[in-house]
Formats: structure tokens, sequence, C-alpha cells
């Protein structure tokens, strides 16, 4: 699942209902091969093995677990479903800063040095749809303090402050005297948002936002972001500096000592003018193309006029590959991210394939890259898709679906989905699961399409759904091994994902048997 970070800085910066169907006359697994936890511990551990290296988008290693998926679609007899055979070639660029980037602090006589992706990561591509940041910053520090406006304890950190032309320092944090939910509030990434939100309209030369408390870890994602970005291929010249509208946005930790910070902080909180003291940012931006690769299978349907029709399941294979050495080992296996929803597809289309009786519609297998950097291989198929995009009625998404409760599945998009477009999706999994052995207990707390955690724009379903096509998302949420090498296949509970994967072609069975649009 795509990194919640890059979304709160987004967010900063920029079907008709009816009753739920009748339930099958048979139940629906009755009509398709059995899924075991055996196979799909089998193909995980494999999938999500040291030697597949984290599956990096744009790596080797993303190539390699690309050929995995291609072998077993090809002995399954799958029909190809991509623009070369099995796959889709998405357009992508590595941007990178430069070794010649300078970020430096002048204070007087005294000049700092801060270390690109050590003290301080710019922000230099936010995501499609988004304006450029600058590359080129100079001013005068402004430390904002927490950036924050509160009533207990009173202070207003933004009032009396002269920030237009200034580079504006400010804490993601809490000042002493707040209880503990609000010092959680202000200190989660969701608060970058709202702080930026708060000083853009100051027009500041740029804005350096210092973390606190648990953020270290999300530091260094943004660090290896900044160091790996990769976004759709341009065709056009760099943006000159001129034509990037928003200012230079930086992130760092705040530590005692910091030239950005005052220098008694943290007893001194205050927000001040550092008279005197200024910043000069450069930051050279490189690019390098190259393609990734979307995996495309279709199971084709039975029925002569429905086949031409597709319910399509989806999970993304790619993962954020090698990081930071934690106890000795480096390799962010991903095995639930999303290694689970991948190989689930694949034993999905395992049972489906050797079923005496095929779907009445088609079933479009789509296993996409780039989920991690930005949902980029959703976004080019939906823009490029293989088959008519109308032919598509509804998308299901698994992403995260092996850890938790045995119980615990989250449902995201009845809700979430503007026009009410997922809602009869959402009746149509609530009829299924009612019809399993064992029925989850579907949790539809994150289904809000303004939720604090962003769910529902964090996977892939999300641009099917800005497409109008029905989505319903499934997970079993986040857990402490998320983006860390610690999410390896030996802590897969197999029972579980052998469930949702059943429920998954339970689901695709009742909207491909069905004469009607999910809608």
């Amino acid at each position: 699942m795509r990194h919640r970070c890059a979304l709160f800085v987004l967010g900063a910066l920029a079907c008709a209902g009816g009753p739920p169907p009748p339930a099958p006359p048979v139940p629906l697994r009755a009509l398709a091969g059995e899924i075991s936890a055996d196979e799909l511990r089998r193909d995980l551990f494999a999938f999500a093995a040291d030697s597949m290296r984290g599956r990096e988008t744009g790596t080797a290693d993303a190539e390699r677990a690309a050929r995995f998926l291609v072998q077993r679609l090809q002995a399954l007899g799958l029909e190809p479903g991509g623009d070369s055979l099995y796959l889709q070639r998405v357009p992508l660029e590595r941007e990178s800063i430069d070794t010649t980037s300078r970020f430096t602090v002048i204070d007087g006589t005294r000049t700092t040095e801060l270390r690109a992706g050590v003290d301080i990561a710019p922000l230099i591509n936010l995501g499609a749809g988004v304006p450029p940041t600058k590359l080129r910053a100079d001013g005068e520090i402004v430390f904002a303090g927490y950036g924050v406006a509160l009533s207990r304890p009173k202070r207003d950190d933004l009032s009396g402050l002269d920030l237009a032309g200034k580079v504006v320092v400010v804490v993601n944090g809490a000042p002493a005297g707040v209880d503990s939910a609000t010092r959680a509030t202000l200190e989660s990434p969701a608060a970058i948002s709202d702080r930026l939100a708060r000083i853009l309209p100051y027009r500041p030369a740029a804005i350096v936002v210092l973390l606190v408390g648990d953020a270290p870890g999300m530091f260094e994602q943004v660090v290896q972001q900044f160091q790996r970005s990769v976004v759709p291929r341009s065709t056009h010249a760099m943006v000159s500096e001129e034509d990037r509208p928003l200012p230079m946005i930086m992130l760092g930790m705040a530590t005692r000592g910091s030239p950005l910070v005052p220098a008694r902080w943290p007893s001194d909180d205050r927000p001040q003018q550092h008279t005197g003291r200024t910043l000069s940012a450069r930051a050279d931006q490189q690019r390098a193309p190259f393609s990734a690769y979307n995996v495309i299978a279709v199971l084709r349907g039975s029925d002569p006029t429905l086949r031409s029709t597709y319910v399509a399941l989806g999970a993304h294979y790619d993962h954020i590959g090698i990081v930071k050495s934690v106890d000795g080992d480096s390799i962010a296996n991903g095995a639930d991210d999303d290694g689970s929803g991948s190989v689930g597809l694949l034993s999905i289309a395992r049972a489906l394939a050797q079923a005496e009786t095929k779907p009445r519609r088609s079933t479009l297998f789509v296993w996409h890259v780039g989920e991690e950097q930005g949902l980029l291989g959703s976004a080019y198929f939906v823009d490029h898709p293989t088959v008519p995009i109308d032919s598509i009625v509804a998308q299901l998404t698994v992403d995260m679906i092996g850890r938790n409760a045995p119980a615990l599945l989250y449902t995201v998009g009845p809700r979430a989905a503007p026009n009410r477009q997922s809602r009869r999706l959402g009746a149509i999994v609530d009829s299924v699961n009612a019809l399993q052995p064992q029925p989850f207990g579907i949790n539809r707390t994150l289904d809000v399409w303004n939720h604090p955690e962003h769910v529902y724009e964090r996977s892939d379903h999300f641009n099917y759904a800005r497409k109008g096509i029905p989505i319903v998302f499934f997970t079993t949420g986040e857990h402490a091994d998320y983006h860390a090498p610690s999410d390896e296949a030996g802590k897969i509970d197999y029972g579980k994902l052998a469930r949702v994967a059943r429920l998954l072609r339970d689901v695709a069975l009742a909207v491909a048997n069905s004469s009607a649009r999910p809608r």
C-alpha cells in the first residue's frame, strides 16, 4: 500500500442504490476450483523471497517478479491481456537530486552545509495534478514554532510574523501543555498538510517542515522517495524555475543544535525571526527514462453477449526494495504488501481457469507496477486500457490481506467513492460474505473519503474509481511490519489469506454471472 506521507502533502496543495441482490441458488464456491493455504504459502515464499530484493519499480528485481507472474499465467493458459503479450509497457522516469545540489545556512560569518537526504529532503515531485515546487530558494529564516493556533495553551504561532519571501521553518509537533490526544494529532503525518495550508497563503520563498516524535521512520521513507523518485515519463522539457508556482518544500528532523531552530530549542519554541540567518537552497534535478510493466491476463467468459465485458481484479506486485538495515536485514520483502494480494490473485486465476463452467463475463487480472511510487501502473492502465474502459463493470483490489485478527477485513469504496457509484457492488460483497462458511466481520471505519488515513486514495482502486467504475478495496489493515524488512512470508496467516481470496473469487463470480452491471 502506498505510504500516506505523500498524500498528506498532496492534500494541502492541491451508483444509484437498490436492494442487495438475491442469494445465489447454489454456493458460488461450487462453480470454481478450491483455494488452499498451502498453495498460497508455496507461492508467497517464492514471490517475497530475499532473492526478489523487494521488487522495487524500475529495478531488475521488479522485472523478475513480473516474469514469475507471467510464467504462472502461461501455465494456466490464460489469454495475454497486455500490449506485449502479458505485459503492458508503462513509460516512467527516475528523478533524483544531483550531487551538485547545495543547502547552506549562513549566520553572520558561520556557514553550515545541510546534507541532502540526511539533514534535509526537498520534495521535488508532489504527484500528478499538483504544480511543481521551485528548485531554488534564498531568504531569511523565520522560525514559526509549531505553526498552530490553540486556545489551550493560548498561542497563535503565525500571528505577527512577516513570512512573505522568507524561509519558514515549522515543527510538526506540539507545545508543552497540550493533552495527549492533541499532541498525537499535531505530531501525526496528517498535520503536515494542515501546516502547509496555513503557511502557503503568506507566499514564502520556502517551507521547511521539521519532524519530531515517532517521525524518523517517516523521514526515512521520504528520503528514500527523494533518492529514488519515480514519476510518469514526460515528453516536455524540464519546467523552468519561473513556471513553478509553489515555493520550495523540504522535510527534516527537528534536532537540538540545528541551524534551522532557535539556539535553545526545544526549551525555546517561540516563533521568532532569525535576523541575519539565511538559507540558500539549490536542488539540481536529473531524469532517467525507463519502462516498467503491468502484468495483465484475461479469462474469457462463456456468455456470447457478456464475454465482451469484464470483472477486473487487481493487486500491485511492486514493493519498496532495499531500505535502511534493521538488525542486519535491509530487504523489504513486502510479503503482505502486496505479495499477499499478488499470490491471492494467482490462486483465483487458477481456481476460475480450472472450473468446469467459466463465468459468463470475462475476468481481467491486472498486477500493477509502481503502486508504491504513486499508483503509477494503475494510472497508466486506466488512461491506456488494453480493453475498452467502459467494458469494465467492476474492479476489486486487494492490498495487504494476510495479517491481523482472523475475522477482521476492511472494505473501502461503497461509501467513499463519489456519486454512490460503488454502493451496489458493496451490497453484493455483503451478500456473498454472508454465504461464506466463515463470514468476515467487515469493518467499514476506513470507508470515508476524508478519513485521516486517506485509505480510499492509497491503492490502485482509486484510479478505477475516478473513471466511474464501481470498486471495492479489500485489506486486512496495517501492522508493525508495514514497509519494514520484517514484512516476511513467515508472518502471514495463510488460512486467513485463503479465506479472503475465496471471498474475492466468489464476489467476482457473483458479478460475472449477473446480467446487470452493479450500478
